[in-house]
């Protein structure tokens, strides 16, 4: 179902492209124009932020001139940028590519990989590819996935899952996650399901306008099947500010089933699908074009909250003496579970 959502995301793309684009000559005024012109017609978000995206031009077309170098442009542009408060919309040049950051950097990192690794497992973990794991105590499984953009074979899942048959519960965490394929959410997700699920839904833009979007379109996951292992027994996904963009969707699937917990703080959102674009001077633009929702169609740009009673926050003290106190919540949460 996945790949039918991708293939619906590049016919979106292709529609996109068939209304009228105005031509802008490239200096610094005509680039200026091009990019707040493509971010009017193309940016998926400018409702759901309540983004006055009129006054923006109002404010920065005053700072623009002919006169500009390169690098200054460079830099009012992607403060212009920022206003959308998106990590997922970047302008790139031959010289340096704009981020907006503060969607963690105003937060506690809440994750420590030495502190799990040392304190944890003494230095004795598997890893394969960009997973990490092994077993916490109190017989607790434990595996750290680093990015969304490496998948694993099926056959080394198997392996891991079963690795783990005996655990009481397992943690699966996702802090410091910044996305990545979302065919890799899929792959994990069927994992932890024995039925089809409503994934969630995806709104593509039919026009210009702020509010020309298409109805949801709903995808849907299934179970691994193939003789595959699977896991349904209590899971506790492990989330923070840095959870961003693939694994956010993934958190946001995760959190619907009803043996998973997600514990930590709010992910860093970015629900957005990114699409491309490219101003008079060549420098290229990247935007968030289509929302993906939950499965109950809310909007997840904004973070995945842990589920209730779950939000946790690291101890600096407890840190400091080897203690997670996410990963210490986790663990008390499974054995309560395996308790009752």
């Amino acid at each position: 179902m996945l790949k039918r959502l991708l293939s619906f995301v590049a016919l979106w793309a292709v529609l996109a492209g068939c209304h009228e684009v105005e031509e802008y000559p490239n200096d610094p005024i005509g680039n200026f124009e091009a990019l707040w012109n493509i971010i009017d017609t193309r940016y998926c978000f400018l409702l759901d932020k309540n983004v006055d995206w009129d006054e923006v031009h109002e404010r920065y077309s005053q700072r623009v001139s002919n006169t500009m170098t390169s690098r200054q442009l460079f830099d009012l542009l992607g403060e212009m940028l920022n206003e959308l408060e998106d990590g997922h919309t970047n302008l790139m040049s031959p010289f340096g590519t704009s981020f907006y950051r503060k969607w963690w950097t105003d937060y506690p990192q809440n994750y420590d990989e030495r502190l799990i690794q040392q304190y944890y497992f003494n230095f004795n973990y598997y890893s394969i590819g960009s997973y990490t794991y092994g077993f916490l105590p109190d017989n607790v499984g434990y595996i750290h996935y680093s990015t969304f953009e490496a998948g694993l074979g099926s056959g080394n899942i198997d392996l891991i899952l079963d690795y783990f048959s005996s655990a009481n519960g397992l943690i699966f965490d996702v802090r410091d996650n910044g996305g990545g394929n979302l065919t890799n959410v899929e792959q994990i997700v069927s994992r932890f399901i024995d039925e089809r699920i409503k994934a969630g839904y995806i709104i593509h833009k039919t026009g210009p306008g702020h509010n020309d979007f298409d109805e949801p379109f709903a995808y849907y996951i299934d179970p691994v099947g193939g003789g595959h292992l699977a896991w349904t027994k209590p899971v506790v996904v492990l989330a923070n500010r840095s959870t961003f963009s693939a694994a956010n969707n993934f958190v946001s699937i995760m959190k619907s089933l009803p043996h998973v917990t997600v514990a930590g703080s709010t992910t860093g959102g970015g629900s957005g699908m990114p699409f491309n674009s490219e101003l008079p001077n060549g420098w290229g633009v990247r935007f968030s074009a289509c929302s993906i929702l939950d499965g109950s169609g809310a909007v997840t740009e904004f973070g995945v909250e842990p589920t209730e009673g779950c939000a946790v926050d690291m101890d600096p003290d407890a840190a400091a003496s080897g203690h997670d106190t996410i990963l210490d919540f986790a663990i008390r949460r499974l054995l309560d579970r395996a308790d009752n």
